[in-house]
């Protein structure tokens, strides 16, 4: 996991965007954030679009998750892994380079761009595989055998965004559908296992200074069944796309992981956002599975917009209070949640909640309900942008490198 260095304060200011992993990742993230979401916005109340080029939908889902999503993993990855294997981090020129890389993928899927299409997909494509290299390298140098997971995450994430450029270059008509599927999927795995080790840790951590000395009670198999449960989700969800049967996994997953967050004392960390941030993303992946079963397995409508539960309600926060936390403790700054980021928090999830039940209310309108969620979404990823910009690109506050 990732480790919080002891904090200080004051230090001389000096650029230090490119000093460590992730410093431009989580710079990026929040900017490609409200990017993402008010293209997607501006053209579900205008309806213009480019004729030539990948259907609205398809683009925002591609850009939330291979832009908003992957770039926050990249800052996590880059900053956890040399932690865990006791390498220095990732900095200067080769630092640039890898970030250019994720940029230059965004860059050839502006809309109405012009790009020739398998350019676009060869430019784009190139990120995932180059960073699984380079943390690749260090893991295996390191034996950090716990953690080979994650290349093979890596591996399949390209996989999903290589079926979504093959359906837009025409030899996979349906390959939008299942990048989807096993994208979504497989960052819901990613919160099941680094969720899992995170946020009961932080919890337990920061609860001491509030004078709590508390224990962990998993129940029995509770923590092999967690990302179980997610895996074989995974799997249904590829083989038997809105099944019946997926939507009962789902109600077990469900099941499985609130039990899981029991066990955490979530209750007792209302006192630091830091905290309870953590708690409200893992709320939402339950919600976002639950009503995933609801739609599936009861045709409840209710359900029916499960995956903005999970992608702007579970991903988001999650992305937020891992980004929000990690920034401060690895720029050497004491670990209190700015009172920017307890907004960013709140309207993440009300503008999830509007973009999920929203719809089940009678009156609701398409065009401008998306809008006003899209609003409050993307307002949460400029006060977070406000905070925390200068954090991320000034130098540490303890004077040491990184």
């Amino acid at each position: 996991m990732i480790q919080i260095d002891e904090p200080s304060d004051v230090a001389p200011r000096r650029l230090a965007l490119f000093a460590y992993g992730f410093r431009p990742f989580f710079l990026a993230a929040g900017v490609q954030a409200i990017y993402g979401v008010l293209v997607m916005a501006g053209q579900a109340w205008h309806g213009d679009w480019p004729g030539d080029f990948v259907l609205p939908a398809a683009w925002h889902f591609h850009e939330m998750m291979f832009g908003f999503v992957v770039a926050a993993i990249a800052g996590f990855l880059l900053t956890a892994v040399p932690n865990w294997t006791g390498e220095r981090g990732h900095a200067g020129k080769p630092l640039v380079l890898l970030f250019g890389l994720w940029f230059a993928g965004r860059l050839v899927l502006v809309p109405g761009i012009g790009i020739a299409p398998w350019l676009a997909a060869l430019v784009d494509l190139a990120f995932l595989p180059t960073l699984a290299v380079v943390i690749g390298r260090s893991l295996f140098r390191a034996k950090a055998y716990r953690n080979f997971p994650i290349l093979a995450v890596l591996g399949l994430l390209t996989l999903a965004n290589l079926a979504f450029h093959l359906d837009r270059l025409g030899p996979w008509p349906e390959g939008v559908d299942f990048a989807k599927r096993l994208g979504v999927d497989l960052v819901l795995f990613l919160v099941a296992m680094i969720g899992g080790r995170i946020v009961p840790a932080f919890t337990i951590n920061g609860l001491r200074r509030f004078g709590f000395n508390l224990a962990l009670k998993p129940l029995p198999g509770i923590e092999i069944a967690a990302p179980a449960s997610i895996a074989l989700l995974l799997i249904l969800d590829l083989a038997l796309p809105e099944s019946r049967a997926a939507g009962w996994v789902a109600a077990l997953a469900a099941l499985v992981h609130a039990l899981r967050l029991a066990g955490w004392h979530g209750e007792k960390s209302l006192k630091d956002p830091l905290i309870w941030v953590l708690h409200l993303g893992y709320l939402w992946l339950i919600v976002g599975l639950a009503l995933k079963a609801l739609w599936l397995a009861g045709d409840v409508e209710f359900g029916r917009h499960w995956l903005h539960a999970l992608t702007a309600g579970c991903f988001a926060t999650m992305i937020l209070a891992v980004m929000t936390r990690a920034s401060l403790g690895h720029t050497g700054r004491r670990l209190i949640a700015p009172p920017l980021a307890v907004v960013a928090y709140a309207l993440t999830s009300v503008g999830a909640a509007l973009r999920v039940f929203g719809p089940s209310i009678e009156g609701w309108s398409q065009g401008p309900g998306i809008a006003g969620a899209a609003a409050l979404w993307a307002g949460a990823m400029l006060a977070y942008l406000i905070a925390y910009a200068p954090i991320l690109a000034e130098r540490r506050a303890d004077g040491r490198p990184g």
